[in-house]
């Protein structure tokens, strides 16, 4: 072949090769993606001295040890304008924070789970009031419990209505956690190990179905396995594993390329240790867990990934459903999920001040008592401090991820990044 002949047909092959490797998510999140691309604060109605004071604060919990390592970052109408990484990923052996450090981000899962279910929805795969036995049979006899009765199973009656599909995705259909109240039957919960990470969701489901409710469907909201019980129902929905849907539907074409179950062997080593702080500063607990892959599959908190993934994913809620040109969810179904579904009668939710909730995701309806969050924000965050938000009205979009189990430090830690981040708003 001549050299010309030669040099055309590498060229040739050369922009295939760049074609069809854009058209993938992955390759988007790693080529300048037309979502997310960098702008100044300016560009953007953010004032740069705001972001910097934004950056200086969370920065400073870093230097006084109260958090190894933080990565924030800032998005306002689709352009990338703040990435801040600061700290160790593994303090006792300085390892330091990288963008690509993979975190737990444990109930940020919820969210996810809830747009794998609605991409079911919209397939007409269920309605939101459908009664939840229609497909998990297993609950057909699910029965309230009626009194605590301290020693056996509680006194039951019967439920005033089936469980549904809305109540599920909404935490009010009457299941709980076993961890974050006090009953006999949250005490089941622990005592049959509901959430055995060695068990199946299948196993999880027949251990349920043993339970009484905690409460009526659609009594109360209190927070619950409802979520794992979703991504149960998407493997029967979909007739795919979970953990399959999600790779296939959801994070190659978000282009989410380090959001899984389980970290793996071959990216252990940019997996963030965990922490807690308190008054002797921070300590840290082994730190094997999420490396091997586990049977049990947790919607409700079981993924792992980078703050840039749940940017991506997190935008593409922020877009209407869509990102770089991948639709995920419809604008309605996006509007429909950051709606209060909650029982009339019921304004918020225990503990949240100010905040509804929708499907798999709260809702700011007081910003006074949100760090100024505009009405209709909707978010959430995981038990070891991760945290988002997405503000409809001011097309913002925020990702924070520490590594900290301190519960109260943690929220404190969240409101001041609201706080500061509206104060930036020119």
């Amino acid at each position: 072949m001549h050299t010309f002949q030669l040099h055309l047909r590498n060229a040739w092959l050369a922009l295939l090769l760049v074609l069809s490797t854009t058209l993938t998510g992955a390759a988007l999140a790693q080529t300048g993606e037309r979502n997310l691309a960098p702008a100044s604060a300016a560009e953007v109605g953010l004032r740069p001295e705001g972001l910097a004071a934004l950056q200086a604060a969370l920065r400073a919990e870093v230097d006084a040890g109260q958090l190894a390592g933080i990565v924030s970052m800032v998005a306002r109408h689709g352009r990338l304008v703040h990435a801040d990484t600061y700290g160790w990923q593994d303090l006792e052996n300085q390892v330091p924070l990288a963008e690509d450090t993979i975190f737990r981000i444990f109930s940020m899962t919820k969210p996810i789970t809830g747009v794998a279910m609605m991409m079911l929805y919209e397939e007409g795969k269920f309605a939101l009031d459908d009664p939840v036995e229609t497909y998990i049979p297993e609950f057909t006899n699910l029965v309230v419990a009626a009194d605590d009765a301290p020693n056996g199973i509680p006194m039951a009656e019967l439920p005033q209505h089936k469980m549904t599909m809305r109540e599920l995705l909404s935490h009010t259909g009457g299941l709980t956690y076993g961890a974050f109240s006090r009953s006999r039957v949250d005490t089941l919960y622990g005592e049959m190990n509901v959430l055995d990470a060695n068990g199946t969701l299948q196993d999880m489901i027949d251990k349920l179905a043993q339970i009484p409710l905690r409460q009526q469907p659609g009594s109360a909201w209190h927070y619950s396995v409802s979520v794992d019980v979703q991504g149960y129902l998407v493997e029967k929905l979909s007739g795919m594993g979970f953990d399959e849907f999600l790779q296939q539907r959801l994070f190659d074409p978000l282009g989410m390329v380090d959001t899984r179950f389980h970290v793996g062997r071959d990216r252990a080593h940019r997996f963030s240790r965990e922490y807690t702080s308190g008054p002797d500063g921070l300590s840290s607990p082994e730190n094997g867990e999420f490396i091997e892959p586990r049977p049990f599959l947790s919607g409700g908190g079981g993924l792992t990934g980078t703050a840039r993934d749940y940017l991506r994913f997190a935008q593409m809620l922020a877009n209407g459903g869509e990102l770089d040109g991948v639709r995920i969810l419809q604008p309605e179904t996006v509007e429909l999920m950051r709606t209060s579904q909650l029982p009339e009668g019921i304004d918020e939710i225990p503990g949240y001040p100010g905040n509804a909730f929708g499907l798999d995701v709260a809702i700011v309806t007081d910003p006074a008592r949100n760090g100024g969050m505009s009405a209709g924000s909707y978010w959430w965050w995981g038990i070891a401090g991760t945290w988002f938000w997405v503000d409809p009205v001011q097309d913002l979009v925020f990702v924070g991820m520490i590594q900290n189990r301190n519960l109260r430090y943690a929220r404190e830690l969240q409101l001041k990044s609201k706080q500061l981040l509206y104060d930036a708003l020119e």
